[in-house]
């Protein structure tokens, strides 16, 4: 594993967050948009990017396209998705990018597991073509806030080609532990924290292509941001 930017948390100026890419030692890049108009993958200037690419000889590991972040229950939405896709993994090829971060469902009652993994199993299977992998993000407000929920759905998908992009804050903050449980003295929540990541890691055993790294302080309605390594 090696540390990646996803440039626009920087600037959606390329070269800007290649600048602070290199400066914080980080080996590659994650795409979601760039441009002043926030031009959204795949429709970005690809010559642009492969030339500053190129130039400083920094991979493009991931991209985030924005998809599957609908309801499962939405099949006009999902099959949308999956034409999207094919445009997304295209260009990925072109660029040699192995990781598409994509969301784990829009958080539904009406729809059950068995739809929201048909649906990203054919995703995969699209995905597998052009020897991409499909990660998806669990995150508060989807049908997968905490690891462990994520880990469920994946089994439930059951394909080489879609794994997970584990987001350890999101899940504290959106599953993993109550907001009253965050917000105890630091001793305390840490070590609930503790326990719940560690929950987590073991429900994704064998399925984590990405982590999103993120620190901070206090519970759900009182997050305090940090760079990493200074919060809980």
């Amino acid at each position: 594993m090696f540390p990646v930017l996803l440039t626009d948390t920087v600037s959606t100026d390329l070269d800007r967050a290649l600048h602070y890419a290199l400066l914080w030692g980080h080996e590659g890049l994650v795409l979601r948009t760039m441009g002043r108009h926030g031009e959204r993958i795949p429709y970005v200037n690809e010559a642009k990017l492969r030339r500053r690419l190129d130039a400083h000889e920094m991979p493009l590991v991931a991209v985030v396209p924005g998809l599957f972040e609908g309801t499962a229950s939405d099949r006009a939405q999902g099959f949308t998705d999956l034409g999207e896709l094919t445009e997304v993994a295209a260009f990925c090829q072109r660029f040699g990018c192995g990781i598409a971060l994509v969301g784990a469902l829009a958080d539904d009652p009406d729809a059950d597991l068995a739809a929201g993994a048909a649906l990203l199993r054919r995703a995969g299977d699209v995905a597998q073509r052009h020897l991409l992998v499909l990660a998806v993000s669990n995150a508060a407000g989807t049908a997968c806030a905490s690891g462990r929920s994520l880990a469920k759905l994946l089994d439930a998908v059951g394909h080489p080609h879609v794994r997970a992009a584990w987001n350890p804050v999101a899940a504290l903050r959106g599953g993993g532990l109550a907001a009253d449980a965050l917000e105890a003295d630091a001793l305390t929540a840490d070590a609930l924290a503790a326990d719940a990541l560690t929950a987590d890691v073991g429900a994704l055993a064998g399925h984590v292509a990405f982590v999103t790294v993120r620190d901070g302080r206090g519970g759900a309605e009182a997050w305090s941001e940090s760079a990493p390594g200074e919060g809980g």
